[in-house]
């Protein structure tokens, strides 16, 4: 909650040249975007305030106090644009201070928690409540204040050229490695699978050790889910129906098959076993 001017920036991993062609950055050096910071900031401090006594003297000091540059913390990378929405509504919207940090307030000191990043270190504090509520009201902006700005690929008059020369720079990204990609074995069955996985056939039959066909699917609560011979005795039911119309006075012929009441059975059809 102390005095600490910061900037929050998403830098994009790239940007578009003058032929308006998409360069990607995979990387930035940490030790440049600190000095290069600190020469962009006080440029900008020499150039509003050059003419006000003590100004140079105050940018000298301060590169000599600074000789790594001005601290940068870099480390964080946005995955997709919700995460980026997420990162700056948290700074946009939030208070200095979240309620569950304050421990106690005796209607005349507030004593709250933080961490301090120098240790990373959680410390307690206990201070005057209206010192607490002048701490928390200087993170307050400005009436009409613009607390988001927005420069480079992302101003709305570049925006939807940037969008369309990203996109395209993606779509050529995809397509070369999706020739690139080595092409796909066949997918294995069910039952190459568990034999993979447990070493196992899993439609073997343990006595005569041929592989069974399913015939039968039963459920106690469901009954007959799936019966191959029913399906036999409907196919053989319309190749009868279809020869009946074409040559008419033949006897019908029909399929037999167990009827639904009898037990299940498994048959293997290499040596025809129950």
């Amino acid at each position: 909650m102390g005095f600490n001017p910061h900037v929050h920036a998403l830098v994009t991993e790239g940007a578009i040249d003058k032929f308006k062609n998409w360069k990607e950055v995979g990387y930035i050096p940490y030790d440049y975007l600190r000095k290069s910071w600190e020469k962009v900031l006080l440029g900008i401090v020499q150039k509003k305030f050059g003419r006000e006594p003590g100004i140079k003297k105050l940018i000298n000091e301060l590169y000599r106090r600074y000789p790594k540059g001005f601290y940068v913390h870099a480390k964080t990378r946005m995955r997709d644009a919700k995460g980026a929405a997420k990162y700056i509504g948290r700074y946009l919207a939030r208070p200095a201070i979240a309620e569950y940090r304050i421990i106690s307030y005796d209607d005349r000191k507030v004593k709250f928690w933080y961490i301090d990043h120098r240790d990373e270190q959680r410390k307690e504090k206990e201070i005057d409540a209206y010192e607490f509520i002048g701490k928390l009201i200087m993170h307050i902006p400005k009436k009409h204040f613009k607390m988001v700005r927005r420069y480079g690929i992302y101003r709305r008059d570049i925006n939807k050229l940037a969008q369309k020369v990203v996109g395209l720079y993606n779509f050529l990204k995809t397509k070369i490695k999706s020739k690139l990609k080595p092409t796909t074995t066949k997918k294995h069955t069910w039952k190459e699978r568990l034999i993979q996985s447990f070493g196992k056939n899993p439609i073997r039959c343990p006595s005569c050790k041929c592989e069974m066909e399913l015939w039968v699917i039963w459920h106690p609560r469901y009954g007959y889910i799936y019966d191959a011979i029913v399906g036999l005795k409907k196919e053989g039911e319309e190749e009868d129906d279809g020869q009946n119309r074409q040559n008419m006075g033949q006897k019908r012929h029909s399929i037999s098959g167990r009827s639904r009441g009898q037990v299940p059975s498994q048959v293997s059809l290499s040596e025809l076993w129950i």
